[in-house]
């Protein structure tokens, strides 16, 4: 276990990573903290209800880094190899102002397909103050991502359609 930090991870193939990472940012700005959310792989704006809301709460942060479509997670594009290392970059800029919460949303998913290079992310921890609080959601986390976490939770679903259709204001 590592001293630096407090990382927590959220995976699985079950609904609700992301929302867990949004209702601790909640929590933290009703405290006054400062809070930035970085999505990977996301580029859909204002189709989504916690980027519709980003001007109107103080400390509240949140970029997306995807295009429109979704990743191939076979066949992932040099445009969204380009797009993650975008995100990188803004989510050291953003570690350095020492935001009381950093959730790095999709991070797992975008390790695990090879978006980036686990141990360059896991370097990229390792350098983060450890008054920041870092929240990492996505699936299949890989095994690096789980061992330097010092929190890892998994999220199954035990019963749902067999087609999942997001609902807005619930899921989106």
């Amino acid at each position: 276990m590592h001293n630096k930090g407090n990382i927590y991870l959220w995976t699985g193939n079950g609904w609700g990573k992301t929302t867990s990472a949004l209702g601790v940012a909640l929590r933290a700005l009703g405290h006054g903290k400062k809070v930035s959310i970085i999505q990977f792989m996301k580029g859909r704006g204002n189709k989504i209800g916690e980027y519709r809301i980003r001007t109107k709460i103080p400390g509240y942060k949140i970029k997306q880094f995807g295009r429109y479509e979704w990743v191939n997670i076979k066949k992932p594009s040099e445009k969204d190899r380009e797009l993650a290392n975008k995100a990188l970059e803004y989510a050291k800029a953003e570690a350095k102002k020492k935001p009381f919460l950093l959730v790095l949303d999709e991070i797992n998913l975008a390790v695990a397909i090879g978006l980036l290079k686990e141990k360059d992310f896991i370097s990229f921890l390792d350098e983060i103050d450890p008054k920041v609080h870092v929240y990492l959601t996505g699936r299949h986390a890989t095994a690096g991502l789980k061992k330097r976490a010092n929190y890892v939770n998994e999220i199954v679903m035990k019963k749902g359609p067999k087609k999942l259709i997001g609902e807005k204001g619930i899921d989106y």
